[in-house]
């Protein structure tokens, strides 16, 4: 089914989450820095009455959709791919002082991102292409406490949205024939939260 909502938890699971009608979320001149607005309104809000991710990202999930579905313009602003890393990354609002990232990523077929979490919540559209998810858990043992397992994967196409708490562990891959474009908004990264893992050798770095 399309246009489905999707919540990765600390646990690795991918929960199905219940996803606005497009037809309640149409309107006019829905623009990116109205968006912005409310997603700020959306994180004073969750400050003031200290709610979890889990609490305020369905409202994110939301707002992500109206602004993907109504304004145009965010679909046309993505990098070219690049071939020598296969990724691209294009900032489309920078302010000093607000802590929140919004970016669309371009990733080439067969290409992808190495095991990480992202030390914040997180919200990915799909514009474009078709990503695969794998998404990971920390499994310590006495001997290596950075191992992690994969709970699960999962392909998503256009339409589809996923969202992420901040200790989420995932990757990510370009599946298909055509490069997957993304919509990202992401809060603010504490670093010390943030690590890319090796699978293999049961280590992880900061990222």
């Amino acid at each position: 089914m399309k246009n489905k909502d999707w919540l990765v938890m600390e646990d690795g699971k991918c929960l199905p989450c219940k996803s606005a009608r497009e037809w309640d979320l149409l309107t006019n001149e829905y623009r990116l820095y109205r968006f912005m607005t409310e997603v700020e309104d959306v994180m004073n809000e969750a400050v003031e009455k200290e709610t979890t991710e889990a609490d305020f990202l369905p409202t994110l999930r939301r707002l992500v959709r109206k602004l993907v579905l109504n304004c145009y313009w965010v679909k046309t602003q993505y990098p070219e791919p690049c071939t020598k890393t296969g990724i691209s990354i294009k900032m489309l609002y920078d302010e000093l002082g607000l802590p929140i990232t919004v970016q669309t990523e371009t990733i080439l077929p067969g290409e992808g991102t190495p095991i990480h979490n992202h030390g914040t919540w997180g919200v990915v559209a799909i514009l474009a292409g078709k990503q695969k998810n794998r998404n990971w858990r920390r499994s310590p043992s006495p001997e290596y406490q950075d191992k992690i397992e994969q709970v699960g994967e999962i392909v998503l196409e256009p339409g589809d949205i996923i969202s992420f708490t901040p200790e989420a562990i995932h990757s990510v891959e370009a599946v298909g024939e055509e490069p997957t474009i993304t919509f990202n908004l992401y809060g603010e990264t504490e670093g010390y939260k943030r690590f890319m893992f090796d699978s293999i050798n049961h280590q992880a770095k900061h990222f």
